[in-house]
């Protein structure tokens, strides 16, 4: 399968999830989104950090990007320019699926091209002329229309997995880390404290065949805990390892795996199987973690006699 094909595997999955999900989230000033699955914050570059996740498993999995590559479509070489676009890699790959492709490529873009950019692609089969929205500028020289550089590919798969949901639902997130050139996301006190929760770290490279990983930011949730971020937040000691993740990879902590900036609420590398990556850090709300016995029966909870996520008496009630 090629690489790009992969990239849309991964990454229709976690858009399946999206249609699946509530409807439209909302940013932190209150403003509807249009888009169910996504969060952008389009006033200061301080609120540049925050979206949501909504990328499907099935997206990064479909077009190859979890196996082949994102090599596979031709961008990583010719760039994320419209010479790039135009390339018969990039026909051939956006053609084999194309609501899927489009979808890999809004998040692909989201994640490299500096906000207040976008990218077009005229579908020559269709006509459809597909706009795509920067945000992040994560991956500066590949923007820019020259091949992607290791670590360009490596921040840019990061963001794409940290952006993926096996929950069928859609949630605020909070993007902290270093671009391509090593300049960090901007972000502000008021994001911190908006997204109080350190959630996970997300490592790898896609446009390779080295595979993409996530560990804990915050340890193991307790039994009653539940969040439908379950391939970012381990459970805890007595539940079972969530298994609906692939092609990402669940290993433990990230303090095993990665180094933290001095005085920064984020890691700059992170190191497996000899290899080291530049990684996302995600942090979440508070709400966002789920606890048994809130009176709530959260998506995550089940009915049962017990006080754990899985047999939750208080909230969901007796199984009948």
């Amino acid at each position: 399968m090629s690489p790009w094909l992969q990239v849309g595997l991964f990454l229709a999955v976690s858009w399946l999830a999206v249609g699946t999900g509530c409807g439209p989230v909302e940013d932190l000033s209150g403003a509807p989104v249009e888009e169910p699955g996504i969060v952008e914050q389009p006033g200061t570059l301080e609120q540049e950090a925050a979206s949501a996740n909504g990328l499907s498993f099935n997206g990064l999995s479909f077009n190859g990007m979890s196996s082949n590559g994102l090599s596979f479509n031709g961008l990583s070489f010719n760039g994320l320019s419209s010479q790039g676009l135009a390339s018969s890699q990039f026909v051939t790959w956006f053609q084999t699926n194309p609501t899927l492709a489009d979808m890999v490529m809004r998040y692909v873009v989201r994640c490299a091209v500096p906000a207040g950019q976008l990218r077009s692609y005229r579908n020559p089969v269709t006509g459809t002329t597909h706009t795509w929205a920067g945000l992040l500028g994560l991956a500066p020289d590949w923007a820019q229309g020259q091949r992607a550089t290791t670590t360009e590919q490596q921040v840019v798969s990061a963001c794409l997995a940290a952006h993926t949901t096996n929950s069928g639902t859609t949630m605020a997130i909070s993007v902290l880390g270093l671009n391509g050139r090593g300049q960090a996301i901007p972000y502000s006190s008021v994001e911190l404290s908006g997204f109080a929760k350190q959630e996970a770290c997300f490592f790898g490279n896609l446009f390779t065949d080295e595979g993409i990983y996530v560990a804990s930011d915050q340890g193991l949730l307790r039994g009653s805990q539940s969040s439908p971020r379950g391939c970012a937040l381990s459970p805890g000691p007595l539940e079972r390892v969530e298994e609906n993740c692939p092609p990402i990879v669940p290993l433990s902590s990230c303090d095993v795996y990665c180094e933290s900036s001095l005085f920064k609420p984020y890691h700059s590398r992170c190191t497996y199987q000899g290899r080291s990556y530049r990684p996302i850090t995600t942090r979440l709300r508070r709400q966002d973690v789920f606890e048994c016995g809130d009176g709530i029966c959260q998506f995550t909870e089940s009915c049962g006699l017990g006080t754990s996520y899985r047999s939750c008496l208080r909230d969901c009630g007796p199984c009948r």
